[in-house]
């Protein structure tokens, strides 16, 4: 058609309905109350006058990004792949997008505290390992400003904000015991780079406080060469097994801080001609849905079930979406021990 800017008001007239019915189907919301034939007469006009909504000037207007941000402490990860797919899902659903940004230091957290307060998102999810890079009054300040917010943390406190916290320490010793009960002498820690390396992060190490406190329960003295950093990513665990399986007092055990690199020690395990578990034992983190189908299964430590996020997103959303905001809420589901094959 002509090179006019066609507007909501001209799709409404050429659909003949509301210019709100224009506005709710071209912005994705409330999609499951408008009938479908409606619907298709909306974007088969829209489509006619070659008609797209304007975001930049919604967004100005309504001062809505109509966005939400993950923020995260790496990509790449299972359990924060699974988190995005949940909080995009909800999205959706309701008309919104989702961002992602990555904190992986205190210096990029502070800059991403920085852009949310500059509301570049209405909203914000703040993954588990990425808690600890903001400092606690960071988070009040963001929920103080106005940010609808929901912290992944076992150790923050809700205010202002929703917390989801997922206890893993007892879970953590319950695995240890299991190993320790049967028979294994020397089990090895898998962990990440910095609660293997950086000494505030060790301190504060759920996992691995985990391990020296079963160790000292069973009246096993904690060796510091079988603590080694190779979770964070499958090459990593791979490689770090293979140099432990190396030496001529190799471990029994493998207790691993993540899923990834617990898969990646029974590879391992196995190219070096041993067998799990009669040989070397090994025991994950996280309950990924891989655990059920490697061989064998991965015993793992994590939730009851495969990861799910969905009642983050309801949190979330909950406050986006509130006509006033509910007060601090606080969901708290522990770790297990889930037994498999592997140990």
């Amino acid at each position: 058609m002509s090179g006019r800017r066609w507007t909501s008001r001209d799709v409404a007239a050429l659909a003949g309905v509301s210019v709100a019915t224009v506005s709710y189907v071209m912005n994705g919301r409330m999609s499951d109350r408008i009938p479908a034939a409606t619907r298709e007469k909306v974007l088969s006009a829209a489509r006619q006058l070659d008609y797209s909504p304007n975001r930049s000037a919604q967004s100005l207007r309504r001062q809505k990004t109509e966005q939400i941000c993950l923020v995260v402490d790496s990509i790449g990860v299972p359990t924060v792949d699974q988190l995005a797919r949940d909080l995009y899902a909800k999205a959706e659903k309701v008309g919104y997008g989702l961002i992602t940004m990555v904190a992986g230091s205190a210096e990029r957290a502070a800059k991403t505290a920085a852009l949310l307060h500059q509301r570049v998102a209405d909203a914000a999810v703040i993954a588990p390992a990425t808690v600890p890079r903001f400092r606690e009054e960071t988070l009040v300040e963001l929920a103080r400003g106005g940010l609808p917010m929901v912290a992944m943390s076992n150790t923050v406190r809700p205010i202002g904000f929703d917390v989801v916290r997922a206890p893993e320490r007892d879970a953590c010793v319950d695995a240890m015991s299991h190993l320790l009960a049967s028979g294994r002498s020397r089990v090895a820690f898998l962990g990440h780079h910095e609660e293997v390396t950086d000494a505030e992060a060790r301190a504060g190490s759920e996992r691995l406080g985990a391990y020296t406190a079963a160790l000292d329960q069973h009246g096993v003295a904690v060796d510091d060469e079988l603590i080694v950093d190779g979770a964070d990513d499958r090459v990593a665990g791979y490689q770090a097994v293979a140099r432990l399986l190396q030496r001529p007092d190799r471990p029994d055990a493998i207790f691993a801080a993540s899923g990834r690199s617990a898969i990646s020690a029974i590879w391992a395990v196995r190219d070096a001609g041993l067998t799990v578990p009669d040989d070397v034992a090994v025991v994950g983190c996280g309950n990924l849905p891989e655990a059920e189908i490697t061989s064998p299964t991965l015993s793992t430590v994590g939730p009851p079930t495969t990861e799910d996020f969905t009642d983050v997103a309801e949190l979330l959303f909950q406050r986006v979406l509130a006509d006033e905001r509910p007060p601090e809420r606080e969901i708290t589901n522990p770790w297990v021990f889930v037994p498999r094959g592997s140990a």
